[in-house]
């Protein structure tokens, strides 16, 4: 099982990312039901260890907060921009849960994740996206729509790669 550990976006927030996405060549745009906010990926664990992480996870304090889309960003490697994403604030409510489940997978024997915390919704992913051409293009082209949902809990998601790109389903929930 390759499993994350994330927010799930109601409807309103989808609609309005899918609204703005756009205006990248060789970008690879998510889907509606690709978009989420990842608080840790755990990557490929058998079924056992999926239960450890599950009861872990169930134990996790989680204190409702607003979240609201924030700007636009990107990520590079190796001086190549691969994923173009909106970031979400207050960072701090964010980061704090992503902590408390770091902590929580931890207890269950998941090693803790080197790369500091970015709180971010992936929009695109693509190796054929030059700098030069992300500016030329003006990405982003409109302003992030200014968007709030209240954030109530966390899900343990499994992923499947396929030809169209990753699927994602739900395997448990905490409010």
């Amino acid at each position: 099982m390759r499993l994350f550990v994330g927010l799930e976006l109601p409807p309103p927030v989808r609609a309005a990312l899918l609204a703005f996405m756009g205006g990248v060549a060789g970008a690879r745009w998510q889907r509606e039901d690709q978009l989420h906010l990842t608080l840790r990926f755990i990557g490929e664990v058998d079924w056992h260890r999926a239960q450890d992480i599950a009861a872990a996870l169930g134990r996790v304090n989680i204190r409702a907060f607003t979240a609201e889309l924030g700007e636009a960003g990107h990520f590079d490697h190796r001086g190549r921009i691969d994923t173009l994403w909106v970031g979400v604030r207050p960072a701090e409510p964010v980061a704090a849960l992503a902590k408390a489940v770091n902590q929580a997978l931890a207890g269950a024997g998941i090693p803790p994740e080197p790369r500091a915390f970015v709180p971010h919704i992936t929009l695109a992913r693509g190796r054929g996206m030059e700098r030069g051409l992300i500016s030329a293009t003006g990405w982003p082209q409109a302003a992030v729509p200014r968007i709030a949902w209240p954030v109530t809990g966390l899900a343990l998601f499994e992923s499947h790669m396929g030809k169209d790109g990753s699927g994602y389903h739900i395997i448990a929930r905490w409010p």
